[in-house]
């Protein structure tokens, strides 16, 4: 058994380590929310983004999507992969349920006979892939907790000039999707080419576009895929500080299971060596007395 010193020691730094577990949920609980503000702040905006081009696609067929993101270019075998992750751990198995689903897909692709080429936000996901050996043509990293969209743009950019030069067929992007505070998945989905939306129920209204319908969405296409990059980094923050939050509560909780079993290995400790000194002094008494 240890020493009643190295005990002690020992419940004093895990006691250490649960305030400084309890400092990281407070701080990572009040990013949250506001990443959590930050997300719903650009539902309204990507909602109506959704619903134009579910317009637009609607009633343009045929030509009118030649040349355009909605167009799939078979001679290609090059796939982009956009891959959102932390620039930072301690956040449960956040990371590594994106790597995880990451490695899938470039399996999945090679098979297929693809080469996949990566874009990342985030360093972790960069160094996974670098360790990996795969090509990262762009990344970014330091976003901070509310990135502006320019922030984001750069990669985003570098990604869809690749598609309209025809060197890439597809790009998709993995991210960590913010269900709520406990859940928190990894999801990937095509960005390129666009998946038509699902249109409202409401009736269509007899809009005048200028320009020209198919003017109009080659435009507006590479700003709805931009803004569902833009979507998924902020998703990705929630769902990181989300994360971080509940990992350091476990963490938190966990230190201090410990420190109460250390106290009490300690007062075991301590009692059996003050019974261990009254039987010295009571034998010492008894052999006094025998003499």
């Amino acid at each position: 058994m240890a020493s009643s010193r190295e005990i002690k020691r020992r419940i004093r730094s895990v006691k250490n380590v649960a305030q400084i577990t309890r400092a990281m949920e407070m701080v990572s609980a009040s990013k949250m929310r506001r990443a959590q503000r930050n997300v719903v702040a650009t539902r309204p905006y990507a909602q109506s983004m959704r619903q134009l081009i579910a317009e637009l696609t609607g009633r343009i067929v045929g030509t009118g999507r030649k040349g355009t993101l909605l167009e799939v270019q078979p001679d290609s075998r090059k796939v982009g992969l956009i891959v959102v992750t932390p620039d930072r751990g301690l956040c449960g198995s956040l990371i590594s349920n994106v790597q995880r689903q990451t490695g899938r897909f470039i399996l999945e692709q090679n098979k297929a006979g693809n080469q996949v080429e990566t874009f990342t936000y985030g360093k972790k996901g960069r160094d996974f892939l670098v360790r990996s050996g795969q090509k990262v043509v762009a990344e970014t990293m330091k976003l901070g907790d509310a990135p502006s969209l320019e922030q984001v743009l750069g990669v985003a950019q570098a990604a869809l000039a690749r598609v309209q030069t025809g060197e890439y067929s597809e790009v998709h992007i993995v991210y960590s999707e913010f269900v709520n505070t406990l859940v928190q998945r990894p999801a990937l989905k095509r960005l390129v080419p666009v998946e038509t939306p699902e249109a409202s129920g409401t009736p269509r209204l007899d809009f005048t576009y200028e320009p020209s319908q198919e003017e109009l969405l080659e435009e507006l296409l590479p700003r709805y895929v931009e803004t569902q990059i833009y979507q998924a980094v902020l998703e990705s923050i929630a769902s990181e500080h989300s994360a971080r939050m509940v990992a350091m509560r476990n963490a938190t909780k966990s230190a201090k299971d410990l420190a109460r079993e250390l106290t009490l290995t300690f007062n075991k400790a301590r009692q059996a060596a003050i019974t261990k000194e009254v039987s010295e002094i009571s034998s010492g008494a008894n052999a006094l007395a025998d003499g």
